[in-house]
């Protein structure tokens, strides 16, 4: 069973940076797809970036493009979100998920994922 863990969230004033971890442990993230979501109270959950690990795909939602950065260290079987120039909309609870997928070269943040990580609250507050 993949097991995915995010860290990194905490209270940061508008235009600061955070950078959030999601580590996998069971098995290699390797033929994965991984994703990141958010979901702020009263509002639908939301893609808000997808990568292809060992891959070149990624892609982003409108609203984080350009700020947020979705990277990976196989080594250590971790997937990053670096989100910079954030603003009070940014603020949700954000969670990590995973599909295995070993032929598609691209990732999607419109399919259902099969495994996610707890989530990690990120508030962007003055």
């Amino acid at each position: 069973q993949l097991h995915l863990v995010e860290s990194g969230g905490g209270l940061v004033q508008p235009g600061g940076s955070l950078r959030l971890s999601c580590v996998a442990s069971g098995k290699s993230l390797n033929f994965h797809h991984v994703a990141w979501f958010r979901q702020a109270p009263g509002k639908e959950r939301e893609g808000v970036s997808c990568t292809v690990i060992s891959g070149r795909s990624t892609d982003y939602a409108d609203s984080v493009k350009g700020r947020f950065t979705i990277s990976t260290d196989n080594a250590k079987n971790t997937v990053y979100l670096q989100m910079n120039s954030l603003n009070p909309e940014d603020t949700a609870v954000y969670f990590c998920a995973a599909n295995w997928n070993p032929r598609s070269p691209r990732c999607s943040m419109h399919v259902d994922y099969a495994y996610w990580g707890q989530g990690t609250q990120v508030t962007v507050s003055s």
